[in-house]
């Protein structure tokens, strides 16, 4: 696997950690899409990702819900931000932004499916674009 921007600390500040900065909506721990750790930058450019995606059974579902905290570093040039989106199949169902120097909590981002049924891939996708 390489290691990227997203992936160079998985288990201490990004994937599936007890978090230090925020406490989890439930449990313990927190699937972190990005960076935990305040003040480590790294190189990117609009466009660039990172998500998570699983299998999931949409039969008789009609909403996919999420509970989210973003956090933009005030160090991010103007004219970008982060965008958080539920994604099914590779498309987007619900999405929100956040601005430079700002943070925000998701308590709710939802996605109709409920025209889906069947296996689909669903997950989260957090994506530097430009506002």
């Amino acid at each position: 696997m390489e290691l990227d921007a997203f992936r160079s600390r998985l288990g201490l500040g990004q994937g599936r950690i007890a978090p230090q900065r925020a406490a989890p909506a439930s449990g313990d721990h927190v699937f972190v899409l990005g960076e935990d750790e305040p003040g480590r930058f790294f190189e990117l450019a609009p466009g660039d990702r990172a998500e998570v995606v699983q299998d999931t059974d949409l039969t008789g579902v009609d909403l996919v819900r999420a509970h989210l905290r973003l956090r933009v570093p005030p160090s991010t040039p103007s004219g970008l931000g982060w965008e958080v989106s539920l994604v099914v199949d590779g498309t987007k169902y619900a999405r929100a932004t956040c601005a430079p120097g700002r943070e925000r909590e998701l308590t709710d981002l939802a996605a109709n499916v409920s025209k889906l049924a069947g296996v689909h891939q669903v997950g989260v996708r957090l994506e530097l674009v430009v506002t």
